[in-house]
């Protein structure tokens, strides 16, 4: 199969990590990234990645093999994921905010070479938290960063060693790297909690990214990245489609309303991407005022819907609009509105799809001959399958080679898509996939606990947070305080149940199954 290389006359870098290679030989000056107080140039970035690159050839990485990083959204992160990629081995993104046994799992099941840690005084990882992994996985080699703050080599350890492995050898090294190659791992979920490993490829990132900037059309791209760095939103819709124009990442440590908004106004963003919920509460936020974003020409936010409300007072900052929908295993927005579409558009619909994939509605007419079902997708740039499960990549495919989405939707007489809903029970909190059966697993291993089950329900803020319904053990103590305690030690905050109701038993189906529908009903009803 031979995969075309650019898009409307824009060539297509066979590899991501090429990008650095092209803009330190175009604009060697130019502003690649901004961390704190720290400016890289696309000439020192380039730098810094070959010496990262060395590094982990001197540790014995090679083609194929994983690396895995527990850090916030930071310079770090950008170069050893790019130095990654240089040498043919594939990046895990593992959160700040996980807890032991999820990046155990993450850890277990990728099996990395390497773990390196980069810590920020702004967004610190809990030194107990390293310690437990390490106790954890015995095997498993830790590098740990210096401090930024303190002057030294961004990369601490794998810079030191970067002197053991000369430049021709990661030149050598990155020529063996194929464009279909996989150089990223983004875990996700399905219907059971169990998370699965994503493989997305040079070619999906690379395409995947030069297609979405031609959508936003800005010629100076510059914008704030705080979406932590295991998330699809942060290495390739933000920080591989900004460096395919050559454009200014800003890394923030973590989302804040008012330091994004303060650092996209400071460094003359000229972008700004997020979920709904992020521009809900920046545009809340004490003291912020649609002055400060003056210089932004291009919003643009997927995940969820937004609110009509949100979307009128973003049109008075005078920058275009766009909403798109994509997921992890597409690589990137596959939809997209018009740059002039109507508030109608933009709150009830996710665009129109680009002319460089398929989408398909798998599903049967109504009375006025509108087909509602499953959306399928079929492009060149999607996943390469799941990470050691071949089960679950064919089953992800129709038998023609559609991959299916699990969403369901339709397709207005205007070309936009509307999305209506998921086959499975995920749901979306603040822009992130929340899967019931993973929070079910964690609540039915206390001991108090005889069955759980976790349904969404309305928030005006966060679109959908979980509601959960706890079927205690007789005799029990149990109550809504120790469930959150106990959940807050074993998953990520914005799974965690924004609600808990203890019950003596929970309706079931005649079958013996949780009847969710019932529970969904009187959570709404409450």
């Amino acid at each position: 199969m031979t995969l075309p290389l650019e898009i409307n006359g824009t060539e297509v870098m066979p590899r991501i990590s090429d990008y650095v290679d092209r803009f330190a030989a175009e604009r060697p000056e130019a502003i690649a990234v901004v961390c704190g107080d720290r400016r890289v140039s696309y000439g020192n970035l380039r730098e810094q990645v070959d010496i990262a690159a060395s590094g982990l050839l001197s540790h014995g990485i090679g083609h194929g093999d994983r690396v895995a990083m527990l850090a916030p959204p930071s310079l770090e992160f950008w170069i050893v994921f790019l130095a990654t990629a240089k040498v043919g081995a594939i990046w895990v993104g593992l959160n700040p905010r996980y807890s032991l046994p999820e990046c155990n799992y993450v850890l277990s099941d990728a099996e990395p070479k390497l773990l390196i840690v980069a810590r920020s005084d702004g967004d610190p990882i809990p030194d107990s938290l390293v310690a437990n992994i390490a106790e954890d996985n015995p095997e498993l080699e830790i590098l740990q960063t210096p401090d930024p703050d303190a002057g030294d080599e961004p990369l601490g350890a794998l810079s030191a060693l970067a002197n053991d492995v000369d430049e021709d050898a990661v030149v050598a090294a990155a020529s063996q790297v194929n464009t279909t190659d996989p150089c990223l791992i983004v875990y996700t979920s399905g219907s059971t909690g169990q998370p699965k490993g994503a493989l997305l490829t040079h070619y999906g990132l690379s395409f995947g990214a030069t297609m979405q900037t031609q959508h936003f059309g800005v010629d100076d791209p510059s914008l704030v990245v705080a979406f932590p760095i295991n998330h699809v939103a942060s290495v390739a819709d933000t920080c591989a489609t900004t460096l395919v124009s050559g454009g200014k990442i800003v890394f923030l440590p973590r989302f804040d309303p008012v330091e994004t908004v303060n650092a996209t106004r400071d460094e003359g963003c000229t972008l700004m991407g997020g979920v709904p919920t992020m521009y809900q509460m920046q545009l809340a936020a004490p003291g912020f005022s649609m002055s400060d974003l003056d210089g932004v020409e291009l919003m643009l936010w997927g995940g969820a819907a937004m609110p009509a409300d949100i979307v009128t007072r973003l049109k008075d900052s005078g920058a275009r609009l766009i909403t798109a929908y994509g997921m992890t295993e597409t690589a990137t927005h596959i939809t997209y509105t018009d740059k002039n579409a109507s508030l109608d558009e933009l709150t009830t619909s996710v665009g129109k799809p680009d002319a460089n994939c398929q989408i398909r509605i798998d599903g049967d007419p109504d009375e006025s001959g509108i087909v509602s079902g499953e959306v399928q997708v079929k492009a060149d740039f999607l996943l390469a399958g799941y990470w050691r499960r071949e089960a679950a990549t064919r089953d992800a495919f129709t038998g023609d080679g559609w991959f299916r989405t699990g969403d369901l939707g339709y397709f207005r007489t205007d070309g936009n898509l509307c999305l209506i809903g998921r086959l499975s029970e995920m749901f979306k909190s603040g822009g992130y996939n929340v899967y019931p059966r993973e929070i079910e697993t964690v609540l039915e291993a206390h001991p108090d606990v005889e069955l759980a089950a976790v349904v969404a329900r309305p928030d005006p803020l966060y679109q959908e947070v979980g509601s959960a319904w706890v079927q205690r053990r007789r005799d029990s103590a149990i109550d809504a305080d120790g469930l959150n305690a106990w959940c807050r030690e074993r998953l990520a905050n914005y799974k965690i149940p924004k609600e808990f109701r203890i019950v003596d038993d929970l309706p079931l189906l005649p079958v013996g199954k949780v009847d969710k529908t019932a529970l969904k009903a009187a959570t709404t009803e409450s």
